[in-house]
């Protein structure tokens, strides 16, 4: 991206950027074509789906590098990319900031949880101290190779300090440099609007929308009035398909054929629209016999 197109530039100017969550190419194929601004690429999805697992800390950094550097390929919109607690101490964060980097991000979340970490919207949550966490976000700063690709800093003291404590952390990390606060899991829209006016608007504040969690829906509308830059719908698409795998499997295994769920299906050749299987073929004929110079 120019730097007039940039995800920074985009976030300062408005309106508020919908970032729908993904795990692989095929999810971010979609939510690109669908005409979202940014895409943001789920540790939790990643877990639900490459691992059969909940979001308690079980994914690798180098299994998120490979899922972004594949998600790259296919799209170039914007990427913020979850990266949990950033795989260990400092270094490991100098080291996920470059790798990651280089696959193609344009964002990195990094959280405050100690390790083993938790989905945000999961009890039993614990904190490192907060001045590691700032340790973390300069080391992060001082590692990655552009200025465009930006650090958000995640506190998740709401459910284990408190919603003050969590302010004075968001605080903090402001002040080591962060590019974007967020602040997981308020309880009401009553705090959503609290943490806009404690944090102000110097740096541009993230919002998640988790369906069933802790914090109340609102709609991307109603979080732009509030005063927030970002939201994101991290397990949106995998509790989506769940519900419609449940469906479709118990179908099958009821008639032992997939006509009854046939309207709620892609055929064949939608499918390979969908995904671009012309446009391949077309490309590849370009070069049969040696191609064109």
């Amino acid at each position: 991206m120019t730097e007039p197109d940039s995800l920074r530039s985009r976030l300062a100017r408005g309106p508020i950027v919908v970032a729908p969550g993904v795990y692989d190419a095929f999810t971010a194929l979609v939510g690109a074509q669908a005409g979202f601004p940014a895409l943001y690429v789920s540790g939790a999805a990643i877990a639900y789906t490459k691992l059969g697992r909940p979001d308690i800390g079980l994914v690798s950094m180098s299994e998120v590098a490979e899922a972004v550097t594949l998600i790259r390929d296919r799209v170039h919109i914007p990427l913020i990319v979850d990266a949990d607690t950033g795989y260990g101490n400092a270094l490991n964060v100098r080291r996920t900031m470059r790798t990651f980097e280089r696959a193609g991000v344009n964002a990195i979340q990094l959280e405050d949880q100690d390790f083993p970490k938790r989905c945000g919207h999961l009890d039993d949550k614990a904190l490192i101290p907060a001045a590691e966490m700032v340790g973390k976000i300069r080391a992060a700063l001082d590692a990655r190779q552009s200025d465009e690709t930006l650090v958000i800093a995640r506190t998740d003291a709401v459910a284990v300090e408190g919603f003050d404590r969590a302010i004075e952390r968001a605080t903090l990390y402001r002040e080591a440099g962060a590019d974007m606060l967020f602040v997981e899991a308020p309880r009401t829209r009553e705090e959503l609007a609290r943490m806009v006016k404690a944090l102000g608007r110097s740096v541009p504040l993230m919002a998640n929308m988790v369906e069933g969690g802790k914090t109340p829906v609102l709609s991307a509308d109603e979080l732009e009035e509030i005063g927030f830059a970002l939201v994101i719908f991290p397990g949106g698409i995998v509790r989506a398909l769940a519900r419609t795998a449940v469906d479709y499997y118990g179908s099958l295994a009821k008639n032992g054929t997939t006509e009854p769920f046939r309207n709620q299906m892609l055929d064949f050749d939608g499918l390979n629209g969908l995904i671009g299987t012309p446009e391949m073929i077309a490309l590849g004929k370009q070069y049969e016999g040696g191609g064109r110079r």
